[in-house]
């Protein structure tokens, strides 16, 4: 696939723009491409687009057609997998290695948007149950909600966009998607791809704002009917607080994923996956590992055990082979992650491994032991290569301790007492909890989401083709024979 370096607006129609959004590599700062920046015109011009299409029945894409459009648009992304694996490990720094799985998990979600679309039914509703309902059939079907204003993440650069784009195109909703400032060439191709699947282009328009007054009043426009947004929770409940009357919207934040674990667990295997979890893309998941409260018994070789598999990470260059850890996304994340590692140590944590800065842009797979419960490493999402361990004397103060923060997305416990696992799945502040594996475990058909100020809503495929749908029903009323 050739490297595209320059993206215009993708909006039908549209003339103006508002200048050039610079997109330069996060590891060594070098620039690799550009896109136009929408103005008002723009904005307007492609909510109008969306908005006359849904309006008119006439058209919208039947079914079979869109299946054959996701079809197309999975084949050929499939013949361009590498080259879209390294552009996005370029763009947003995830390590090749790990961007080539973020590929293949994007081809099998548009085969999940597929077989939900195949497979999904509308109900009978029961009637005739009382003499009011007496002599009618009633039943429901799926139909689009309407336009969709997607804002994504930088973090999946790829993936995201299959998350909140794909569901969109499948349930016959026209859709706008407002990429990343830092990784909007992904999000580019992407759409070009869907274009050329096969996808009328004022079906999925993408955009580019720098101007957040702009992109806060587009967010509350009334003509948009699904609002999708992953990034943080600061502006993500400030722009739902911005919604027309009648506009739904999922919201997906940040966490700071705990872990549980009692004397009984398998340190041997538990140590690589949960420094994977811990370490995965610098730290840059919002479900990543962040916080292991575990007995004081156990924390010594646990900490030794994850310090060990630190080691054979290589940080760097995310386009090398070699690399397993790449750069934070911009040098003022590293700044600020080594503020709040500091920070910790002087409040009187212990600095096991890692705690330093590699170059600008890079940060060491750090480990810290028993940091201050009121230190920003134990009570804000850190967003980076940095693991806490806590002393605990009980699961129940591993379970008080993990649930003594805002956040509320996925956990894990570490037992191999089933009565532990249970207790911890109850009692867990987490949609999801998983049994002996990392916290950022994720297939595209379960349920994934915040609750508390980690976000609203439930994502995953089958559920975002939910949330774009509406069940209507008919009534069907007939004389009794």
């Amino acid at each position: 696939m050739p490297t595209k370096s320059h993206f215009k607006t993708l909006v039908p129609g549209a003339s103006g723009n508002a200048g050039t959004l610079e997109v330069i590599a996060p590891f060594d700062g070098s620039a690799i491409g550009s896109v136009e920046l929408a103005d008002a015109a723009t904005v307007e011009t492609a909510l109008t687009t969306a908005a006359a299409l849904h309006a008119d029945p006439s058209k919208r894409l039947p079914a079979w057609e869109r299946i054959a459009i996701l079809r197309k648009a999975a084949e050929l992304l499939a013949d361009r997998a590498e080259a879209f694996a390294l552009e996005s490990a370029r763009e947003g720094g995830k390590p090749l290695i790990d961007s080539r799985a973020e590929i293949a998990r994007a081809i099998d979600g548009i085969d999940g948007c597929i077989e939900e679309l195949r497979t999904q039914h509308g109900d009978e509703i029961p009637m005739g149950l009382n003499p009011a309902s007496a002599n009618r059939l009633a039943f429901s079907s799926h139909q689009p909600i309407g336009p969709v204003l997607a804002y994504s993440a930088f973090n999946h650069p790829v993936n995201l966009i299959i998350h909140q784009v794909f569901p969109a195109i499948a349930t016959g909703c026209p859709v706008i998607v407002k990429p990343a400032s830092d990784t909007p060439l992904s999000c580019f191709r992407l759409v070009e791809l869907l274009h050329e699947a096969g996808l009328p282009a004022e079906w999925c328009q993408a955009i580019a704002i720098k101007d957040r007054d702009l992109a806060t009043a587009t967010v509350g426009d009334s003509r948009v009917a699904f609002f999708s947004f992953i990034g943080s929770g600061k502006v993500g409940w400030m722009l739902r607080s911005k919604l027309a009357p009648g506009t739904r919207c999922a919201l997906e934040h940040g966490g700071a994923a705990p872990v549980v674990m009692d004397t009984t667990a398998d340190l041997a295997t538990a140590a690589t996956p949960l420094a994977k979890g811990a370490f995965y893309h610098a730290g840059q998941v919002c479900v990543s590992v962040q916080r292991i409260f575990a007995p004081g018994s156990v924390i010594p070789d646990l900490a030794d055990r994850l310090a060990a598999e630190a080691a054979k990470m290589m940080v760097g260059n995310p386009t090398l082979e070699e690399i397993a850890i790449g750069p934070l996304i911009r040098p003022k994340e590293v700044d600020r992650v080594e503020k709040w590692v500091e920070e910790a140590i002087a409040a009187g944590a212990i600095l096991h491994s890692g705690g330093k800065r590699i170059s600008e842009t890079c940060f060491e797979p750090t480990i810290l032991i028993n940091p201050p419960a009121d230190s920003h490493v134990s009570k804000q999402e850190i967003f980076g290569p940095v693991v806490c361990l806590y002393t605990s004397d009980s699961v129940q103060d591993s379970i008080r301790a993990a649930n003594d923060v805002p956040f509320s997305f996925q956990a894990s416990v570490f037992s191999r007492d089933m009565d532990t696992i249970l207790k911890a799945y109850r009692e867990l502040n987490a949609l999801t909890v998983m049994a002996n594996d990392h916290t950022a475990f994720r297939v595209d058909w379960m349920p994934f989401g915040g609750l508390r100020e980690s976000g609203l809503g439930v994502g995953g495929i089958p559920h975002t083709m939910e949330d774009m749908q509406v069940k209507k029903s008919l009534i069907l009323r007939s004389p009794p024979a």
